[in-house]
């Protein structure tokens, strides 16, 4: 796994109390709260990052939490190179 960044973030200590209650209640540190909140974040603005690794085979990159790609297909058909069915 790739080194994870760090990062200073000055928040507002009645913001970091309910970040740190929450994380409490779900047993979770509240460096991975805030983690988790931007990924809830990202999610529901379309932006999640994209998975390194073979390709969108299990819920690949762009695809939401039904499996929609949420139009970020692949590179369309004329883009890419001659394919089995496209000789």
């Amino acid at each position: 796994m790739a080194e994870r960044k760090k990062l200073l973030l000055r928040l507002d200590p009645k913001v970091y109390e309910a970040v740190a209650k929450w994380a409490a209640d779900d047993l979770r540190s509240v460096n991975a709260q805030i983690e988790y909140a931007l990924r809830l974040a990202l999610r529901s603005a379309g932006r999640e990052p994209r998975q390194r690794g073979p390709g969108p085979s299990q819920q690949g990159a762009g695809s939401g939490p039904d499996g929609a790609a949420h139009g970020r297909e692949g590179p369309s058909p004329d883009r890419e190179g001659p394919g089995p069915d496209r000789e």
